[in-house]
């Protein structure tokens, strides 16, 4: 199974449009968003491209393979325009035989420093600090894809998972870490 995962997008539509083009080049089976998708929030900067209809259209053009999450920056309002769910707090998605569990990384007992109990060879997927991060903790990886809009860490990017392993990558297209079990 192939995943493309996304988190803080923030509205920002050549950031959302870009984040496209690598979906249609990676061909994955699923795209994930883990939060944050239309709004940028009382804490951020207007992102650059800021058209929140527009990441709409976007999004709601492949949202046949969407799996999305609630962010801290998403609402009600948001589920009036988007064509896939995206107000519940986790989900869990299961790929070759490991357990996904995807939140934003804002709600206690769903964060990398206070996660839900989860098995070796299961993956906790956020979102929210907008820094790309892989990391083995017991056998049970933490993966943050950064944000496409707004990184934190000097570059926007995006999460492919396949196969059992992850790649965090540029929007365009570098591999910047990998990892797996």
């Amino acid at each position: 199974m192939k995943l493309v995962i996304a988190s803080d997008l923030h509205g920002a539509a050549p950031a959302v449009r870009s984040l496209a083009a690598r979906i249609e080049a990676e061909a994955p089976d699923r795209v994930l968003l883990l939060g944050d998708l239309l709004y940028h929030g009382p804490r951020n900067d207007l992102p650059e491209g800021y058209a929140p209809r527009e990441v709409a259209s976007v999004l709601n053009g492949m949202a046949a393979r969407i799996t999305a999450v609630r962010g801290n920056c998403d609402a009600e309002v948001d589920q009036m325009v988007l064509d896939f769910p995206c107000l519940a707090d986790y989900a869990l998605v299961e790929a070759d035989g490991h357990l996904l569990y995807l939140t934003h990384g804002h709600v206690p007992r769903m964060t990398p420093d206070d996660p839900p109990a989860l098995a070796p060879g299961s993956a906790l997927l956020t979102g929210h600090t907008h820094v790309k991060a892989l990391e083995d903790r017991g056998g049970v990886l933490f993966a943050n894809p950064g944000s496409t809009s707004i990184p934190k860490d000097g570059a926007a990017g995006y999460t492919v998972y396949e196969h059992g392993a992850f790649a965090l990558k540029s929007l365009a297209g570098e591999t910047l870490a990998e990892g797996g079990w």
